[in-house]
């Protein structure tokens, strides 16, 4: 890759900003001042500088946030807050992709990638890949009337009947419930199907992906070894 293009799709500048910077020698690959904007590197081995920084890369990001309620799981930039106003240096430089989105108030494990294959493994129905969810509702519930056959809309007015989910009680108005779909407000929906309401909904895991409860809402940590 050349390096200007490089430097460039991680934010340090525009391509032209970056090309000056490298004619003015604020940057150097494997410890050589390089002055061609034209150079050649290899982004997974090459070690670059840039004024003085060193610049961090990996093709291979995954991110685990501790999502707070109150954040747009989305890209859009408007009044409200996004998750990724949350996340800073070095991971903001790239562009990440949310691994199965959550609702503004739903807090829990969000998953953020740059890897495309990863990303589709994870939210493609036909993985199969099941998301599990802690809910409250507001009042007693009998959780079994979930494994019934129900229509519920899909987020485009379109009928859609969930799949049978997997469901562990915990009290009277909680329990776990873990479904490999991810329609739009499909929890909320499935539940006030019967005529509940859900008060607090948290997802806890990804396929074998488990939020990690010491990690504060809204901090985020890189996953090295993963099995979804």
């Amino acid at each position: 890759m050349r390096l200007d293009r490089f430097l460039s799709n991680l934010k340090y500048g525009t391509r032209k900003e970056i090309q000056v910077a490298i004619r003015k020698s604020k940057v150097k690959v494997d410890g050589t001042i390089i002055n061609d904007t034209s150079f050649k590197i290899e982004p997974n081995t090459s070690s670059v500088e840039f004024d003085g920084e060193s610049v961090y890369y990996n093709d291979n990001i995954l991110l685990m946030l501790n999502k707070p309620a109150g954040y747009l799981s989305t890209r859009e930039k408007g009044s409200t807050m996004t998750v990724y106003d949350l996340i800073g240096e070095p991971f903001s430089r790239f562009d990440l992709n949310i691994a199965g989105r959550l609702d503004k108030d739903t807090e829990g494990l969000l998953l953020l990638t740059n890897n495309g294959a990863l990303l589709h493994s994870i939210i493609s129905p036909n993985k199969k890949v099941y998301k599990k969810y802690y809910v409250k509702v507001d009042i007693p519930f009998d959780y079994k009337k979930l494994e019934q056959t129900i229509e519920i809309k899909d987020g485009r007015d379109n009928l859609y009947i969930p799949m049978n989910p997997i469901i562990e009680l915990i009290s009277d108005n909680e329990f776990y419930l873990s479904i490999h779909e991810g329609k739009y407000h499909q929890v909320k929906r499935m539940v006030s199907y019967f005529g509940s309401t859900v008060e607090y909904l948290k997802r806890v895991s990804v396929g074998n992906i488990v939020l990690d409860e010491s990690l504060n809402k809204g901090k985020y940590k890189i996953i090295d070894k993963y099995d979804i």
